[in-house]
């Protein structure tokens, strides 16, 4: 029968990270399952089929980071994996607007060995699997930045950025010792 107080703010921040991963894990899925739509047009790509591929792998390896890297980890890694993200991001989208403007051509790229009919049907599939790993992509870097910032606003010291400290607005004298000549009063 104990009386327990929880901060709501901490409370916002559990949602965040909840949803964070929640994205992550839809983002996992869309991309395997592009892949292996991918594959079902032929076991063996071509070069466009790989590269296809390949940034399904890129994303995937993106979202894997991503769960570990928005609230911990030093700064370099944290700014490696938003720019892989966002250029991640951005190259889905074109592939997108490729498949769904320019189905034939793809699929001729893709030397596929099923039914042109069938083909064209798994590729307008792949390439809503697309929209949706652009969008999910999207998402996850702004919860990312979200959660990064609470962590670094709650003063957890991520990376080498340093914190944000709360106080009463006194400066303690040690710190001054610590401040070059003209700032110490």
């Amino acid at each position: 029968m104990g009386l327990s107080v929880e901060n709501p703010v901490t409370e916002s921040h559990g949602r965040t990270h909840k949803i964070f991963l929640i994205s992550n894990y839809l983002l996992l899925g869309a991309a395997s399952s592009c892949i292996f739509l991918t594959l079902s047009l032929r076991l063996f790509p071509s070069l466009c089929g790989f590269f296809f591929i390949l940034l399904h792998v890129i994303a995937i390896a993106g979202a894997v980071s991503g769960c570990s890297v928005a609230v911990s980890g030093s700064n370099k890694w944290y700014l490696a994996q938003m720019v892989t993200m966002v250029l991640t991001s951005i190259f889905e989208g074109s592939v997108s607007v490729l498949i769904w403007t320019r189905t034939s051509d793809f699929l001729g790229y893709l030397r596929s060995y099923v039914r042109e009919e069938d083909g064209v049907i798994i590729l307008k599939l792949a390439g809503g699997l697309c929209v949706l790993v652009f969008c999910l992509e999207w998402v996850v870097l702004g919860l990312a930045f979200v959660l990064r910032y609470y962590a670094f606003v709650e003063g957890h010291g991520i990376g080498n950025g340093g914190s944000l400290k709360r106080g009463n607005g006194k400066v303690a004298d040690e710190d001054l010792k610590n401040w070059p000549w003209p700032f110490q009063v």
